[in-house]
């Protein structure tokens, strides 16, 4: 299964933190994704939202008291336990956490817990010095050592107005660890990817830089969809805007050189490299040492060396190569000679053009050639394209085993 969450089945408990609100974003951002959400709250949590709200979005009940004889967890305390893939507590409050590592289950969220044989996921959130107190870092310890994972809290303002630890991590994130833990089983587990994106940056002197206009999105949304599919993906990039993907080993590589020197190592050991990145072909001979003033100079000329070709310089017996060719005219032409010239089993070719912008946006449209010909796709989103292309790395990685 290509999304992990996809017809996952996930226990939200939701307690008594003024950060319950959240968990309704969360809940629906969970449904969105194809999981089916089977909401337990505490008595806390009820005073602050209303279950109601948490049925509307999950058109599932809402376990809230173990000892109602109407409902499944009134009949049977481990009976959402028994069915679930993954448990998410979100918010944890400081009580929750303490009750979950004695072992107390004295509400539908403990009972689920302690019955549960599924992964577990805890997003704290408390106010004021609650979190840094010795009593909840050893409560802490103590999930973290059974193999709860935990994720945050942060720093910020709080409800009660103090400036501390204690924000609730952001939705995004939370699905996104929800993601990394249920793709552990996925088809792709035993495969190590290196994926690169972004567009490289050479300095002219210490403030300018010759670039282009890659955003790094198509890089950032293949290495996404190889770890949704349980793959060990390292990322090597030169775009820091965009945020980290959970799970994955993230490299920073500004320059083209520094880029074919973090992706020669990492492709030693690798399985298949995706050379998104849009890496310079041309950078100054020499860079200036400090900032190159336009007082009294009318025109400035540079000197351009060659960068060297990464992907076409790696040629590890049995890596999977796959290339990225951005053209504003003969597309497949340009694509099938690079193809050949690079040594590639696969690569991405896309007209750019104003009329069909790609740098930045969350859709391409693209064509996939290899030696066997072309197969030109419908516009779509860049990470549904990671996925195709993760299809192909499988399916080149079994002809060649």
């Amino acid at each position: 299964m290509k999304n992990p969450l996809e017809k996952c089945s996930i226990g939200l408990g939701i307690t008594g933190s003024i950060a319950s609100y959240k968990a309704l974003d969360l809940a629906s951002k969970l449904v969105q994704q194809g999981a089916s959400v089977h909401p337990l709250m505490t008595d806390g949590a009820t005073k602050i939202v209303t279950p109601i709200a948490f049925t509307a979005i999950t058109h599932n009940s809402v376990a809230l008291d173990l000892y109602d004889p109407s409902s499944d967890i009134g009949m049977d305390h481990v009976s959402v336990a028994k069915t679930i893939d993954l448990l998410i507590v979100a918010p944890a409050t400081a009580n929750t956490i303490a009750k979950m590592a004695l072992g107390i289950a004295d509400n539908p969220v403990t009972t689920t817990y302690l019955a549960t044989e599924s992964p577990v996921l805890v997003i704290p959130a408390m106010d004021g010095n609650m979190y840094s107190n010795k009593a909840t870092q050893n409560n802490i310890k103590t999930l973290k050592d059974s193999g709860v994972s935990i994720i945050g809290p942060y720093k910020g303002h709080l409800a009660s107005g103090l400036q501390g630890i204690g924000r609730m991590a952001a939705t995004n994130e939370i699905i996104d660890y929800a993601k990394l833990i249920m793709a552990q089983n996925g088809d792709m587990t035993s495969y190590k990817i290196v994926v690169t994106a972004g567009g490289t940056k050479e300095p002219l002197d210490p403030i300018r830089v010759i670039t282009n206009r890659s955003s790094g999105k198509m890089g950032f949304a293949i290495a996404e969809a190889a770890r949704d599919r349980g793959a060990e993906v390292t990322l090597i990039t030169s775009s820091t805007a965009l945020p980290n993907i959970a799970g994955i080993h993230t490299v920073i590589a500004e320059t083209a050189d520094e880029m074919a020197t973090q992706t020669k190592l990492y492709s030693k050991k690798a399985d298949a490299i995706v050379m998104a990145a849009a890496v310079s072909d041309w950078k100054p001979t020499v860079a200036s040492l400090e900032k190159i003033k336009k007082l009294g100079v009318d025109k400035l000329n540079l000197e351009l060396t060659k960068t060297e070709d990464v992907v076409a310089s790696i040629n590890h017996q049995k890596l999977i190569k796959v290339g990225f060719a951005a053209e504003t005219q003969n597309v497949v032409q340009n694509a099938k000679r690079k193809l050949k010239e690079k040594n590639l089993d696969l690569i991405i070719a896309n007209q750019i053009s104003q009329e069909t912008p790609v740098f930045g946006a969350d859709t391409n449209k693209v064509i996939f050639v290899n030696k066997n010909g072309e197969e030109d796709l419908p516009e779509m989103g860049k990470y549904d394209i990671g996925q195709l292309i993760i299809d192909r790395v499988k399916a080149m990685a079994h002809q060649i085993a």
